[in-house]
């Protein structure tokens, strides 16, 4: 209710009201004040609401006191109940965990006022998941309310939590939220073998490193805690197998090591352990995590095919053997139980095998053609044996036969030889080293032994050194040779080898007679040398003359180039524009006659040939030899020049006539300098021309233009 001091109750006071809500939440009767609520009100959607107040004169519409401002505070009620923000929630808790273990903490929120009453007081309790969890009334932290609680007995549970408002008192709103809890798993279980004994029937004819069988061994614990590993004990027939673990489904594959022989062992026994791999501490007092089976296989007998003696067999025999000579045998036999007999044959690849022949019962190999250790040294084809009662059941074996070498070819000299010997060797000097070779296979220790042949040994010219070492050098005996009287020699050189039946070649060496150097060093081994003059060859005398011929070229091309640069110089120096423009002393007819001079030798030429773009250069500031004091600027020409400019920048293809790049190429090399005023700090009245006279007879008609005392420049154009 709002009352002002100078309200009489006569109703000559009106009362208004503004801000927030007025006319809309709240209203004022304007004759009594009393304020009023329109509508409901919430104080979760706004706590107070500030308000003006000012009392008028119904008459005069003034106030009668200032406008007061006041707030209506909206008093907190219970009609909020808590609610779980979070909720549903999702929490794990390992399994065996003592009481008491922390699961979860919840929170509800009230959306009333919690400073006014107990209206936002939650109290937190559990509806529906005793006696496996509990929960702390004021803060809302779920434990674990029963000790050993196993995963494998019972893995998910569901708890119902309510919050209820008011302190939990009766009337209070309350709200619920779900927790689903799962108990993780621990590795509190050993493996178990469902059985103690597993019997396998294994075929005699498994191969090497097949699976053979498997066990498995049953742990109720989840992921890594049921990872298995199994090993066989040490023991009777354990080494012949070998069991590993299967990731995917943690069973003991059981594989061959070695192969198996009814005929030799028909049943193994063995035990097999299974252990977890990650154990956990706190539950070895339980026992050992482990469990033991006994394994029993049993070895099925097969019809098998016969087993080679060896498994390769290798022989040797002579060329030249005569065909049908027995060289060896194979044998192969059938181990089962009713031995069968076994028939032999060779296994047809190619043209080779029918070198030799086998005997089908008895297994002897003999030889069906000549042969030839030149041609081919070894032999290597297989032989196939098969049982008679089944064909189907056969095996195979490799034989290698060495066709060993009979002294059949006398050794030769290994490699052509190109020997020579100067005119002007001394006796005993060595000219060459021999060497032999031998087609056939040369045992170790076989030696070759050299001499000449007899017809050979009596002449005095070259003798044979044998060194013992299967070489051999060819010595000098003379003293001096001389190509004119024989250029070549033919030494007759008998070689033999040591091998039986002993075998000799006689071999050809040819000697070339040279001509030498003091030093030995060969010169010229061509007859024809002998008749040319000393001196240079013909091939060098056209060689030195064709580079003096290209060496008179060259400079005749140089001298020429010269001379045309020289002339080009001059000719472009008398053709300068800088010097076309002198004739100062003719007056013109004004910058709108274009007739009077060739307005082509004021362009750039670099304008003309970049198509006619401007390119105008600043010219250095030029400064005077003599000068005087800088005076008033001339207006009138300043003016003119700035409006010539800006009408010559707008056409682009308007030639510079008052551009700076006219005048950049006046005065060049010139110890006059520039002779134009353009960009000069003084006027023209400003200048001293005395100076002329000083610069000789070229600007004498300068110096007496410029250098009279009533010398007016407006009227020179």
């Amino acid at each position: 209710k709002l009352h002002s001091d100078l309200d009489k109750g006569v109703g000559t006071v009106k009362y208004t009201l503004s801000g927030d809500g007025a006319g809309t939440v709240f209203t004022i009767d304007e004759t009594t004040g009393d304020i009023h609520a329109i509508r409901s009100l919430d104080r979760e959607e706004k706590p107070f609401y500030t308000l003006r107040a000012q009392a008028v004169d119904v008459d005069t519409k003034k106030p009668l006191e200032p406008e007061s401002e006041f707030i209506i505070k909206v008093q907190d009620i219970n009609d909020n109940e808590p609610r779980f923000l979070d909720g549903p929630y999702v929490a794990s808790v390992p399994e065996m965990s003592p009481v008491g273990a922390y699961v979860l903490q919840v929170k509800a929120t009230d959306a009333d006022d919690p400073t006014y009453g107990n209206s936002a007081r939650v109290v937190y309790s559990i509806l529906q998941g005793q006696p496996y969890f509990s929960i702390d009334p004021k803060t809302g932290v779920i434990r674990t309310a029963l000790p050993n609680m196993d995963r494998e007995v019972k893995e998910q549970y569901q708890v119902l939590i309510q919050a209820k408002d008011m302190g939990g008192q009766l009337g209070g709103l309350a709200g619920t939220t779900t927790v689903n809890i799962t108990l993780t798993d621990v590795n509190d279980n050993p493996p178990r073998f469902p059985k103690s004994i597993f019997h396998l029937k294994v075929p005699e004819s498994s191969h090497v490193g097949s699976a053979i069988g498997r066990i498995r061994a049953v742990d109720p614990d989840f992921g890594k805690n049921a990872e298995i590993e199994y090993n066989i004990v040490p023991g009777d027939g354990g080494n012949l197998f070998d069991i590993t673990t299967d990731e995917n489904t943690q069973e003991g594959v059981i594989k061959l090591k070695k192969p198996l022989d009814f005929e030799t062992k028909k049943a193994y026994t063995f035990k097999v352990e299974a252990s977890n791999l990650h154990l956990d501490h706190r539950f070895h007092s339980v026992g050992p995590f482990k469990d033991t089976a006994t394994v029993k296989i049993n070895v099925l007998d097969m019809d098998e095919p016969p087993v080679f003696s060896k498994p390769i067999y290798t022989m040797e025999v002579y060329e030249d053997t005569p065909v049908g000579t027995i060289i060896g045998a194979v044998t192969a036999q059938d181990l089962d139980a009713g031995s069968s007999s076994v028939r032999y044959f060779i296994d047809w690849k190619n043209d080779v095998d029918s070198y030799f022949t086998i005997d089908a019962t008895e297994g002897t190999i003999a030889t069906n053609e000549l042969l030839d250790r030149e041609s081919t040294a070894q032999y290597n084809f297989s032989i196939i044996a098969s049982k008679v009662s089944n064909p189907l059941l056969t095996s195979k074996v490799n034989v290698i036969i060495n066709v060993l070498d009979v002294n059949e070819f006398p050794p030769e000299i290994s490699v052509p030889y190109e020997t020579s010997v100067c005119e002007n060797a001394k006796p005993g000097q060595v000219i060459q080293i021999i060497t032999a070779a031998d087609k056939d296979l040369s045992p170790a220790g076989q030696r070759f032994s050299f001499k000449l042949s007899s017809e050979a040994s009596n002449k005095p010219n070259f003798t044979v050194h044998d060194y013992r070492n299967n070489t051999a050098g060819i010595e000098t005996r003379r003293n001096g040779y001389s190509r004119r009287q024989q250029e070549l020699y033919f030494l007759p050189i008998v070689i033999e080898d040591s091998s039986y039946p002993v075998q000799s070649s006689t071999n050809t060496l040819t000697i070339r007679v040279c001509r030498c150097d003091s030093d030995g060093t060969i010169q010229s081994c061509n007859v024809e040398a002998i008749f040319l003059p000393v001196g240079l060859s013909t091939g060098a005398l056209i060689a030195i003359l064709l580079c003096i011929v290209i060496l008179l070229v060259i400079v005749v091309l140089y001298v020429a180039l010269r001379r045309q640069k020289k002339k080009d110089t001059l000719m472009t120096s008398k053709e300068d524009i800088r010097d076309n423009v002198i004739h100062y002393d003719d007056e013109g007819g004004g910058e709108e006659d274009t007739q009077a001079f060739d307005i082509g030798a004021l362009r750039n030429p670099k304008v003309i040939e970049d198509n006619k773009i401007r390119r105008d250069i600043k010219p250095d500031t030029l400064r005077f030899p003599h000068h005087r004091p800088p005076a008033e600027d001339n207006t009138d020409i300043r003016d003119f020049i700035n409006q010539r400019l800006k009408e010559n920048d707008a056409d682009p293809s308007a030639p510079p006539y008052d551009s700076l790049a006219t005048y950049a190429y006046e005065g060049n090399g010139s110890v006059a300098e520039s002779l134009s005023s353009i960009d000069s700090l003084t006027t023209e009245a400003d200048q001293d021309y005395d100076y002329l006279s000083d610069w000789g007879p070229r600007f004498k008609i300068l110096a007496d233009m410029f250098g009279e005392e009533n010398y007016n420049p407006d009227k020179v154009t």
